[in-house]
């Protein structure tokens, strides 16, 4: 049995606890420390999660030799300078999406990387949870025929409270939907067809409550084969029975009906019956297959799935969409 990879987790935050519930079902693979500004709360997690060490500062955990890779779960703002620091060292990385403010940091990324010989993984979940991988199959499959049109929704009312770090866009790196949004133009991009274009369409930014960040977001796509699709993203509006939303995608030959969240895919070819697919819940939001390719990757030197190429991919229309919103917001301002 090959050794356990050891990671170490820079930060002890939220998403820290996320990702070392779903890691536990990888057994024997991952050994996992933990490294805080409060080693109090480093050493909290390494009880409690079983680790190997814990560390009082994200450089101690970096320069330990035990430590194989390293997953970057902090703010976005402080990703690039971590990433650099663990490349140097010879450590492989997860960063956690969205992985950089910026495409040229995207790029200085890719070749530290490169010179480090290391596997750098951004950490978009979504691109592996069964319903993204379920879509994939059936468009591939042609269930549906052709694309033609695409609707994704993901609304709900879930708002950041003051003292959040989102709240502020320079830590964030950007709105709501550049921290979250990224999820579902990430999904909407690895259907088949490639987004060649995106614009963005802000709706009025309201200035009250703890929240003060522009919360919704609609997008216009535009894929290489000719199909156009939207995605209707907000933080503020309720859903249906507090989170359940519904989308589509509609082919010449039939239709795909699919909860947001993957709990259903109905499939309807032009003259057949419904078709029911459960794309999975044992690891419904991606986490364990994520890490799987993530270990794969540095054990065999192989290209994982969430390589730096793809993630550049989604940040390069992330910043057609910003900057397209921009315009429309300083319209709405102008008028």
């Amino acid at each position: 049995m090959p050794r356990p990879v050891h990671i170490a987790f820079l930060g002890c935050g939220f998403i820290t606890r996320v990702h070392c519930g779903h890691l536990r079902r990888l057994g024997d693979d991952v050994r996992c420390g933990f490294a805080s500004r409060d080693r109090a709360r480093a050493e909290s997690y390494t009880r409690e999660f079983g680790g190997f060490a814990s560390y009082g500062s994200y450089d101690e955990a970096i320069a330990d030799p035990r430590v194989d890779a390293v997953v970057v779960a902090v703010p976005t703002a402080f990703h690039l300078e971590l990433t650099h620091q663990a490349l140097a060292a010879g450590r492989h990385v997860l960063v956690e999406k969205p992985a950089f403010p910026t495409l040229a940091d995207f790029e200085d990324v890719r070749q530290a990387r490169d010179r480090a010989g290391r596997v750098v993984l951004v950490g978009e979940n979504d691109h592996y949870k069964p319903l993204a991988v379920t879509l994939r199959r059936l468009l591939a499959e042609g269930a549906i025929g052709d694309l033609v049109l695409a609707h994704f929704v993901t609304v709900a009312h879930r708002l950041k409270t003051a003292e959040d770090w989102r709240n502020d866009l320079a830590m964030a790196g950007g709105d709501a939907f550049f921290e979250e949004g990224i999820h579902w133009l990430h999904v909407a991009g690895s259907l088949g067809p490639r987004i060649v274009e995106a614009h963005g369409y802000r709706p009025a930014v309201t200035a009250t409550g703890p929240d003060r960040r522009p919360k919704s977001l609609l997008v216009a796509l535009t894929y290489d084969s000719g199909a156009v699709g939207a995605i209707y993203y907000s933080r503020e509006i309720p859903s249906l029975l507090r989170g359940l939303r519904v989308s589509k995608l509609f082919g010449r030959d039939g239709v795909i009906t699919f909860e947001s969240n993957g709990a259903f895919v109905v499939a309807r070819r032009r003259g057949g019956l419904p078709r029911f697919v459960a794309p999975g819940w044992r690891d419904i939001r991606g986490y364990q297959a994520m890490y799987r390719d993530f270990v794969q990757a540095i054990r065999t030197g192989q290209p994982p799935e969430m390589r730096l190429e793809r993630a550049i991919e989604d940040q390069r229309l992330m910043e057609q969409i910003m900057r397209t919103a921009d315009r429309t917001a300083g319209a709405q301002v102008a008028s």
